[in-house]
């Protein structure tokens, strides 16, 4: 969460409960969404997070409602539980971290991303201004306490890679579940963590404040590539393979109006993009929330597709620190959890 939505976590808990409450109440229309005068529910893993923009801005402009679908946005403020939520058949989608994908293939799940929004993590390494000085890499990682969104999820992967990278074992740290906006920016501030892997808004909170710097930025294709070797595609829509199968007109037209919103945000600046935006996302401060997206709008592709070496390199990721892949790495099928079927045939805007 960013500063606009300062919810207490009592309250966060209790919308997220009436949220999948509702879904559960409609589990028949969440397993058969999308026919005529069905909604498709979408869960975002932090749908305030940029990383996650372009579902919401697809629903701001209109773009869902053109294609004659009706789409409902939910949110989680995290990744491993909006995919907990598509596996319990609440949900028909999820925009999220295209490595749950892989993660899922080991457990027998057949989940696929049939929209890739983004070539990179839009992450970055926030290490606390006090401790700046002796963290410059991470190889000063070794006995610091280092901020994650939460055990298992893809920060903490991400962590222990580069962590490992730098001669730093992932034994010789501590990993700390601090999540995200206020709990990640209060941990950090209050020597919870040392530093820790986050995403803007927040991002662009603790550099403004002063309060943190960014270490290792993952936010563009060249700090990627700096930091892990290439490209990791990210932010995406996936969904259950039978539903795809069983509904691509409607996977079509939820394609068609993604495409058509990342065409959008190349062809407008950073300011446009935030005007379009829920003004609560601002947080009391546009100009802030400007920079956030001029700082992470480049993680997003222009085509909703994979690129061609991406989904290798985040396998790889998952092979030496997920232990859901750790041993696996060659039985997964990387064909069956990414699709360029729907995004490819998207309308060039």
């Amino acid at each position: 969460m960013h500063t606009a939505t300062r919810v207490t976590a009592a309250a966060l808990a209790a919308v997220t409960a009436l949220s999948l409450s509702a879904c559960r109440d409609s589990r028949t229309s969440a397993s058969t969404g999308g026919g005529k005068g069905d909604t498709v529910k979408i869960m975002v893993g932090g749908i305030d997070k940029v990383i996650y923009l372009p579902a919401k801005l697809t629903e701001q402009l209109g773009y869902f409602k053109a294609e004659g679908v009706t789409v409902q946005l939910l949110t989680e403020p995290a990744g491993a539980q909006a995919e907990n939520v598509l596996i319990s058949g609440d949900v028909n989608g999820v925009v999220g971290f295209y490595d749950h994908t892989i993660d899922l293939q080991t457990k027998d799940k057949c989940i696929e991303s049939v929209v890739q929004l983004a070539d990179v993590p839009g992450e970055a390494e926030v290490v606390s201004a006090a401790k700046a000085g002796r963290i410059t890499s991470p190889a000063g990682f070794k006995g610091r306490k280092l901020g994650v969104t939460s055990p298992g999820s893809s920060t903490d992967f991400l962590t222990q890679y580069l962590a490992t990278k730098n001669g730093v074992k992932t034994s010789e740290y501590t990993t700390v579940k601090a999540g995200a906006g206020q709990t990640f920016i209060a941990a950090l501030n209050n020597g919870g963590i040392d530093a820790g892997m986050t995403t803007d808004p927040t991002i662009a909170q603790l550099t403004d404040t002063g309060k943190g710097k960014v270490l290792l930025d993952m936010r563009t294709e060249a700090g990627a590539r700096a930091a892990l070797g290439g490209l990791y595609p990210s932010s995406s829509l996936y969904m259950n393979c039978d539903y795809v199968r069983s509904h691509a007109q409607v996977v079509q037209k939820l394609a068609n109006a993604l495409v058509r919103t990342l065409a959008w945000i190349k062809a407008h600046k950073p300011a446009e993009i935030a005007a379009k935006m829920p003004a609560d996302y601002a947080g009391g401060s546009p100009t802030l929330y400007e920079k956030a997206v001029a700082d992470s709008i480049g993680m997003f592709n222009g085509d909703g597709l994979m690129p061609a070496d991406g989904a290798n390199n985040v396998l790889n990721v998952l092979a030496q620190f997920s232990p859901n892949v750790k041993g696996k790495k060659d039985s997964i099928d990387l064909s069956k959890t990414y699709t360029t079927e729907f995004a490819s045939k998207a309308p060039k805007q």
